[in-house]
């Protein structure tokens, strides 16, 4: 029995062993997210500047929401220059980063965003909910939301150049209202000034159709009806005696 017992302990420990090592062997980067295809989890936070962090006030455009925290070194030290830059380059064709400080103390915060110049819109989350929301289990993290707020990507570590130009460009290109590409003249096949030109035929071949219709009307309809008054009434006066003679 003393024997059986001592087996009994290792053996019941092996599943854990065992889900630790493949953790332990798995790249984060591979583990898909739930959150990928579903609505962007809304929230509301005080940035630093003291202006409120909306995330629905910045529907209709592309955001990148990147969780990060001063101590995060070197990932979030290499991405923060990365992500100014093209905040700079891309907010006028409807693009806005957002940044949420997590795990992090306000005045180291204050002085990563001063170190790099960083613009764009950043938001501690003193509570942790909005991280917890999202389902942040490091830093940085990163996630695309399209511009019907519906999240599109998650990227695990810094964000680089091409990340950002790879996930974001194609994202600018969706109609907000659908969410899938914009239709162009282009983009169904026909040259852009077809549908213009299809455009200004109908009404051109509606008013040939009409004016020719009128005048074919004024100008046959009456003349017809004349020839067979006309003609009917020669036909009257000069068969109708002849055929009374005959009658007679």
């Amino acid at each position: 029995m003393k024997v059986r017992a001592r087996w009994l302990i290792p053996l019941a420990a092996l599943p854990v062993v065992g889900l630790l090592a493949y953790g332990f062997r798995t790249d984060p980067r591979a583990v898909p997210s739930p959150l990928v295809g579903r609505p962007a989890p809304a929230f509301t936070l005080t940035a630093f500047d003291g202006a409120t962090l909306s995330l629905e006030a910045r529907r209709g455009e592309v955001v990148v929401l990147n969780f990060w925290a001063s101590w995060c070194y070197p990932a979030c030290y290499e991405e923060a220059p990365v992500l100014e830059a093209n905040w700079r380059r891309s907010r006028e064709r409807g693009v806005v980063v957002l940044g949420v400080a997590i795990q992090d103390k306000e005045p180291a915060s204050r002085e990563f965003i001063q170190r790099f110049g960083l613009t764009f819109p950043n938001a501690p989350d003193p509570t942790g909910k909005v991280s917890i929301d999202y389902g942040v289990y490091g830093v940085p993290e990163t996630f695309v939301i399209d511009r019907r707020g519906v999240i599109r990507r998650k990227h695990v570590g810094a964000v680089t150049e091409a990340v950002f130009r790879e996930w974001v460009e194609p994202l600018l290109a969706e109609s907000p209202a659908t969410g899938g590409a914009r239709r162009t003249p282009q983009a169904e096949g026909r040259p852009p000034q077809a549908e213009g030109r299809a455009n200004d035929r109908r009404p051109e071949a509606a008013r040939r159709d009409a004016t020719g219709g009128a005048r074919r009307a004024e100008g046959h309809g009456p003349e017809a009806a004349r020839r067979d008054a006309t003609g009917g009434a020669r036909r009257a006066e000069g068969h109708g005696p002849e055929a009374a003679r005959r009658d007679e």
